[in-house]
């Protein structure tokens, strides 16, 4: 688990229970008040929305909910919904994102701060219904900023923080809060609730719709038509492309700020871009991405009681791709083992090996690097497969580095 604990203040009082990560991202989005959600149930998403429409149906959650006819239509009405000014939420995953893409495109482009959950799900055909990043990073070059958790506690907290990135007038973009699949969206943990009066004053004003908005007062074209070779087309699509880019760049400040409030008002410290792990003293290391950390974690902690050097490296944001974090921590091993949960088909490895190839290219010196592949279609990955990692990763330091990657799952 990625979170320290920090002394709470006297004041704070949150109530323990225990909740799926799925629950857990419900409660979240109910205490960061939103006006409208709508929705659409796919698997593994399917009990998120559940518990989101129970909520507002008991009177927990004061929102307007639309159940609408497919996940097209949900982004296209809470996209209404964003643009008269409200706070907005969904969830979706697989398939139903696939569906989504024309408004989730336009989301990101129109700078509206809207929060989705993706509950990570491997592609379809072979058709597989179970856990992997695959969905999530098919749309990582579409404008959202995506947040990988690790537990359900993580789910909680960062739903909630995912607004408030989403909402400052630094950034003004869409966020994914992405879950995997099965292990945290079914798994269910210890997890403590912020009493409600203390998430309202750390969200402060709502203040979502100051830059457009369907006002009659103020009346302006919304997603007008630009680009060709005439007229001042081309400059406005580039002035708005950006403001995009500047706007994610911005974004990685903010996180971090608004992780740091976090633990200052909750007790609940997460690393905000990269978590580094018994990484100080390292010789090597290896990377993950969401739920798959904990046996990362256990599996290095029985590496150093045999006397091997080798820590740990852990994304949380991986858009905008945190490269100054990450070269920072990058800087400290002589050789890197990297495990994706999906698979970049062009470069034939794993898509966060890929980013960090990037990374390394610009931090100016050649690390030894692997890319290993594990967990898709719901695949555990075990102690035993990060041991094997370790392994792998560790002989790097004297042999070159194979240009195939390691597919951890394929003889189980």
């Amino acid at each position: 688990m990625s979170t320290a604990t920090l002394e709470k203040p006297a004041a704070a009082k949150p109530k323990v229970i225990l909740a799926e990560g799925n629950e857990a991202a419900a409660l979240g989005v109910a205490l960061a008040r939103p006006d409208m959600v709508a929705v659409y149930p796919i698997t593994p998403q399917s009990s998120l929305v559940e518990h989101v429409a129970k909520l507002i149906a008991d009177g927990k959650m004061d929102a307007d909910i639309v159940d609408a006819e497919g996940e097209h239509s949900v982004l296209s009405v809470l996209q209404g919904a964003a643009l008269a000014g409200g706070r907005t939420y969904t969830a979706t995953c697989g398939p139903g994102l696939a569906f989504m893409f024309e408004p989730y495109f336009r989301t990101s482009g129109m700078r509206l701060p809207m929060v989705m959950t993706i509950v990570t799900r491997d592609g379809i055909t072979p058709q597989s219904v179970w856990g992997g990043h695959q969905d999530a990073m098919t749309v990582r070059e579409v404008g959202w900023i995506q947040i990988y958790c690790e537990s359900v506690q993580e789910v909680l907290d960062t739903t909630i923080m995912a607004f408030k990135i989403a909402e400052h007038h630094d950034v003004m973009l869409p966020v994914n809060v992405c879950l995997d699949g099965n292990y945290l969206s079914y798994g269910a943990s210890r997890v403590e609730l912020p009493p409600q009066a203390e998430v309202d004053a750390f969200m402060g004003d709502k203040d979502v719709n100051w830059h457009v908005a369907l006002d009659p007062s103020r009346p302006m074209a919304v997603d007008p038509l630009t680009g060709g070779s005439g007229g001042k087309g081309p400059s406005t699509f580039v002035r708005y492309r950006k403001g995009q880019c500047k706007g994610m760049q911005n974004a990685l400040a903010v996180i971090e700020e608004v992780h740091e409030e976090w633990a200052q008002r909750f007790g609940r410290r997460f690393a905000p871009l990269v978590e580094e792990y018994r990484l100080d003293d390292a010789d090597y290391a290896i990377m993950t991405l969401g739920s798959m950390s904990g046996a990362a974690k256990d599996a290095v902690d029985a590496a150093r009681d045999a006397g091997r050097k080798v820590g740990l490296i852990k994304l949380k944001t991986f858009s905008p791709f945190p490269v100054v974090a990450l070269q920072k921590a990058l800087a400290k091993v002589k050789a890197l083992g990297v495990v994706d949960r999906s698979v970049g088909f062009r470069w034939n490895c794993g898509p966060m090996y890929q980013e960090t190839m990037g990374a390394l290219y610009r931090l100016g010196r050649f690390i030894p690097s692997m890319s290993f592949i594990g967990g898709l279609a719901g695949a555990d990955i075990t102690e035993a497969h990060f041991q094997r990692v370790i392994a792998e990763t560790e002989a790097l330091l004297t042999n070159p580095a194979p240009t195939e990657p390691v597919w951890l799952n394929e003889k189980d």
